[in-house]
């Protein structure tokens, strides 16, 4: 299944500067393979080296946020956007 992915400015250097790139899967572990394989170094970003989500990293698929829903087991259907975003911290 094919999906778009958003890409946060921070991860643009492994998108060659792409705001929005096609991947595919139909769960996020799969779209993350994708994404991982046409733009090498970026699932290192997103998930950490136990494979699970980054704390400082959001990722949402249709507006839903996957800590909430399956995690990296989340279904993404065909066409559905999902968006990657660094979490900000200030003071």
């Amino acid at each position: 299944m094919s999906v778009s992915v958003r890409i946060p400015t921070i991860l643009r250097s492994y998108t060659d500067d792409t705001s929005q790139v096609s991947a595919e899967g139909a769960t996020l572990t799969e779209v993350l393979d994708s994404l991982e394989s046409n733009h090498p170094g970026i699932k290192a970003r997103i998930v950490d080296d136990n494979g699970a989500l980054r704390r400082f990293v959001n990722v949402y698929v249709a507006e839903e946020d996957v800590r909430f829903a399956q995690g990296l087991d989340t279904p993404t259907p065909d066409q559905t956007q999902i968006s990657i975003i660094p979490a900000v911290a200030g003071g």
